[in-house]
């Protein structure tokens, strides 16, 4: 990203969400509401997988990191918006814009590979019970987790150096609320044909495989599910995937909606509207899926609670 590339621009201005003083401060009230709830959702999943000693099995360890990629999703839009609600001049130096949207990028992919990393452990644990303890070791599970980590970092790395390279001469006003490839590109006074290959690429190949991955390994339990007889068991086995397959649904039906439809009127607008909901609510909600609709962490947080939270509170009121 030589200088000379994005000659004229060293700065851009975030555009945000227009409107009167109620009206940003009724949105920055909401932001940091989710924002704050979002923190607070998965600081508290992965401390109780990490004390609660039940949680100590792979489903977990996984969902742990799905937590803090959450939690590095949600801070990197969320703060820099908060701030520009109020702000006089809505700017971004082009250093800290490419920086911003690295971490976006390296956030969405790692929840999108960690989600199928997940749906392979879902497939182990239903499909092959008896040997689910060999399979995913504790080993195979750090090194699926790193190699989610390092697939996201090559393709953040490739995102980010492609839409950077390109040039900008001017205007640099960016409508939208963070640094995304849209509306980047539409200030590029550079030829952005190369760029968008190199991005459909890598996007597809990253979609199609944890796509590809998801599908399988679910078409695989449902098979498994059927051929159990008792409803009770068949209760049971799909009730230990209903979690990840909604936080899966959420995901993958905001992105594509964003990434796939038809684009009509003013896309900008209904841009900004998904991107709320797949950068700042999604986080929010992971936590409370797998919290709500999972009994094993309800059971946790309730031992917790009642063997240490309230004994511990007793003791310094006493």
């Amino acid at each position: 990203m030589a200088h000379g590339n994005h000659t004229g621009v060293s700065v851009f201005i975030l555009l945000g969400f227009p409107g009167s003083r109620s009206l940003q401060a009724v949105l920055f009230g909401m932001f940091l509401l989710i924002y704050t709830m979002s923190i607070a959702g998965n600081l508290s999943m992965i401390t109780l997988i990490r004390i609660e000693t039940r949680l100590h099995t792979p489903m977990y360890f996984f969902l742990s990191n799905l937590s803090l990629v959450d939690i590095t999703y949600s801070s990197t839009i969320a703060p820099k918006t908060l701030m520009n609600f109020f702000a006089e001049c809505k700017v971004i130096s082009f250093a800290g814009c490419a920086t911003q949207f690295f971490f976006h990028s390296l956030s969405v992919n790692s929840e999108g590979l960690l989600l199928a990393v997940m749906a392979y452990d879902r497939f182990v644990a239903i499909c092959k019970p008896l040997l689910y303890t060999l399979i995913m070791s504790q080993k195979v599970c750090v090194r699926l987790v790193a190699a989610s980590y390092f697939c996201a970092s090559v393709n953040a790395v490739v995102h980010t150096s492609s839409l950077f390279s390109l040039s900008f001469c001017g205007p640099n006003i960016i409508d939208h609320f963070f640094c995304d490839i849209p509306p980047l590109q539409k200030l590029s006074c550079s030829d952005t044909h190369r760029g968008d290959i190199v991005h459909f690429v890598f996007a597809a190949l990253t979609a199609l495989s944890t796509v590809l991955v998801i599908l399988v390994s679910y078409i695989s339990i449902m098979l498994a599910i059927l051929r159990i007889r008792s409803n009770e068991g068949r209760r049971k086995a799909f009730s230990t995937c209903a979690s990840h397959l909604t936080a899966v649904s959420i995901l993958y039906g905001a992105l594509f909606f964003m990434y796939l439809r038809p684009t009509s009127g003013n896309p900008s607008d209904y841009d900004k509207v998904v991107s709320v909901f797949y950068t700042l609510v999604i986080p929010l909600l992971n936590p409370l899926i797998y919290s709500l609709r999972n009994k094993e962490v309800k059971d946790a947080l309730r031992r917790t609670i009642y063997q240490k939270i309230i004994p511990h509170w007793r003791e310094s009121v006493l």
